[in-house]
């Protein structure tokens, strides 16, 4: 299994796609008026597709999953470039921190991020830090369900096994996660010998548990992690 896809409710799929593909450099893969998909591809490292899907509004919830974005030395050089493309400053109770908080058009938060080490080889896009009840235990689910490895001192953080691309950073969550679907989370595509089954009865053996919403009939299947957050597992390509 591998993390393939973070996908992104959207009231304008399109729009907010081409945003984030000037955001990261990426490379345009679909571009139709209700799904806009983009790629990053990092150099040595994983590639991650940005996927847009329409929804007909947003949930006024703040979203339990995020991005933070690498800012480095070009901190603000990278924050007016953001502010040019359509984002916004953000004001989230921050205070005085050395990260700049911005909102995407859609009002999505995300963090551009002042120069450290850990994020050297990242790529455009630092982390991807998710809400969670228990982040020792969900680093460890997540570890199992996409093959990625605790960062060593870090073990509420995970990594791709080249050690480049993006984090993924487990964080104590403000609010227990509620009924309402999350407006971004992450899909896994199983590999050529993962059986369907056997990686059902494994997320629920981690404390996750498959989802059942009636969204018709679909080619993948709908967990949520043990905090409550959804994810999808998409089938092995053929």
């Amino acid at each position: 299994m591998h993390l393939e896809n973070l996908v992104v409710d959207a009231v304008e799929p399109r729009s907010l796609g081409r945003f984030w593909e000037a955001v990261i450099g990426g490379g345009t893969l679909t571009d139709a008026p209700d799904v806009y998909e983009t790629r990053l591809a990092v150099e040595g490292g994983p590639t991650l597709d940005l996927c847009f899907q329409r929804v007909p509004d947003l949930p006024s919830s703040a979203p339990r999953l995020h991005l933070d974005l690498r800012g480095g030395p070009r901190q603000a050089a990278t924050v007016d470039r953001l502010l040019g493309l359509g984002a916004r400053h953000l004001d989230i109770g921050q205070g005085d921190v050395p990260w700049v908080v911005l909102a995407d058009p859609e009002g999505n938060p995300c963090c551009v991020l002042d120069e450290r080490a850990e994020h050297a080889g990242a790529g455009p896009i630092a982390a991807l830090l998710l809400d969670s009840a228990d982040p020792d235990r969900d680093a460890r689910f997540w570890a199992w369900l996409t093959g990625w490895e605790k960062v060593t001192g870090r073990p509420r953080t995970l990594t791709h096994p080249s050690g480049r691309g993006p984090l993924l950073e487990l964080r104590p969550e403000p609010a227990p996660k509620g009924a309402r679907k999350n407006r971004l989370h992450l899909d896994v595509r199983l590999g050529p010998g993962d059986r369907p089954d056997a990686v059902a009865a494994g997320i629920a053996e981690w404390g996750g548990r498959e989802l059942h919403p009636d969204w018709g009939d679909l080619p993948w299947r709908i967990y949520a992690d043990p905090s409550g957050n959804e994810l999808c597992v998409l089938p092995a390509r053929s």
